[in-house]
């Protein structure tokens, strides 16, 4: 069990809880956002957590985003993947602020609805809601059209090693994890043949693990599911769902310092520490019981959480003695799983190019349009899928 220690505490001056908190990637800044949905109107903060403080330097209104579902959502924002800079949704605009305040706004593309720096910072990458199946690669000094791209979702999770990222395709019948290289045309992401499937949809951004050996999602539109792989295998390491009592946070997911730990902030205000190669979990209890809200971790490895209450809290993760470093680096663990795929061709469906996994079994159109028989206990994808099969015409009698 870890001991966590308070570093730093605040209360936000309305109490408006922080839904959704993106903390820089390298430099000690965080930023978070709160939603007044009655007003139509969403809060950005931004902090300094340097030293073990919490200090606010700015804070700002922007439109609050509606989902492809008309639901109310925090805006789409991001850093900078090297530049103390953050670029925020606000409607027709790209909202920019940096330590030395606010940068000319920038064009956004209608209905915005996630957005990512590439690794290199040389692209900023715009997804949008009933679009045309494409997504947006633009200039980050000037918001222009660089590139069109094959339209991605939700968001972007980068490797630490840069060479590789993560992004979803939602479907009601099923997500595709995508994966991409980053420097194609006009700065865009080279989607890989190699895949992951989900059940249904509704997932929240892929994140990677500090080291870049676990790759872990939130979900779905049905239930508090986790669920984390091994990187580069893909290997299915955890899948659970969590209890339904209710309250979960969309973004209560952060990897801590410690190789294979994950922090999940929970409804009663507890932090469960789990390890997911051994499934042993270890609750840290909050005596206050306010709800977590939000969970990140700052690029120095503490952990940073907001509650319903409008608390933010910094805590530091001792260091201690962990299992021996892997035996990859993340560069190698990237070089290893782009040799064993390649890029999808640039016109066609994108699904008819994918090599997937959901973590325990390989799948390729055609082994796919062998199944005819599933259980309940199957994914809702494979059930459909051979619900389909038996009916087409290649299984007809």
């Amino acid at each position: 069990m870890t001991d966590l220690a308070v570093a730093a505490h605040l209360l936000t001056e309305d109490d408006l809880p922080v839904e959704q908190l993106a903390c820089h990637p390298r430099l000690p800044l965080a930023a978070g956002v709160g939603t007044d949905e009655e007003a139509g109107r969403s809060l950005v903060r931004v902090w300094d957590c340097s030293g073990g403080r919490l200090r606010e330097l700015a804070s700002f209104g922007v439109a609050t985003a509606v989902s492809s579902w008309g639901d109310h959502c925090p805006p789409p924002l991001a850093w900078h993947p090297h530049e103390p800079l953050l670029t925020v949704a606000d409607g027709e605009v790209l909202r920019r602020w940096t330590p030395d305040g606010p940068v000319a706004p920038l064009p956004a593309p209608e209905c915005c609805e996630a957005l990512a720096y590439s690794p290199d910072g040389r692209a900023l990458w715009a997804s949008a809601s009933g679009g045309d199946g494409t997504s947006h690669v633009l200039d980050p000094a000037t918001g222009a059209l660089a590139a069109p791209a094959r339209w991605w979702d939700t968001g972007v999770g980068a490797h630490p090693s840069g060479e590789v990222v993560a992004t979803l395709l939602s479907d009601q019948g099923a997500t595709f994890c995508v994966f991409g290289r980053p420097g194609g045309e006009g700065g865009a992401m080279r989607q890989q043949r190699r895949a992951l499937i989900l059940d249904v949809d509704g997932y929240g951004p892929p994140l990677f693990s500090p080291d870049g050996r676990y790759l872990a999602f939130r979900g779905n539109a049905y239930v508090d599911s986790l669920d984390v792989f091994a990187f580069p295998s893909l290997r299915k390491v955890l899948h659970t769902v969590l209890p339904e009592d209710g309250g979960w946070s969309r973004h209560n997911l952060a990897f801590g310092p410690h190789p294979g730990v994950l922090w999940i902030g929970a409804p009663d205000g507890a932090l469960i520490e789990l390890d997911v190669e051994a499934r042993e979990a270890v609750e840290h209890g909050d005596p206050a019981g306010a709800a977590v809200t939000a969970l990140a971790a700052t690029a120095a490895g503490e952990l940073l959480v907001a509650r319903e209450d409008g608390g933010l809290t910094l805590l530091t993760v001792p260091t201690q003695s962990g299992p021996p470093a892997p035996a990859a680096t993340a560069d190698e663990d990237a070089a290893a799983f782009l040799a064993g795929t390649g890029d999808v061709p640039a016109d066609g469906d994108l699904e008819d190019h994918l090599d997937f996994s959901d973590g325990e079994h390989d799948w390729d159109r055609e082994r796919l349009a062998e199944v005819t028989d599933a259980s309940p206990d199957d994914p809702t994808w494979l059930q459909l899928q051979a619900h389909v099969n038996r009916f087409s015409a290649q299984h007809a009698d």
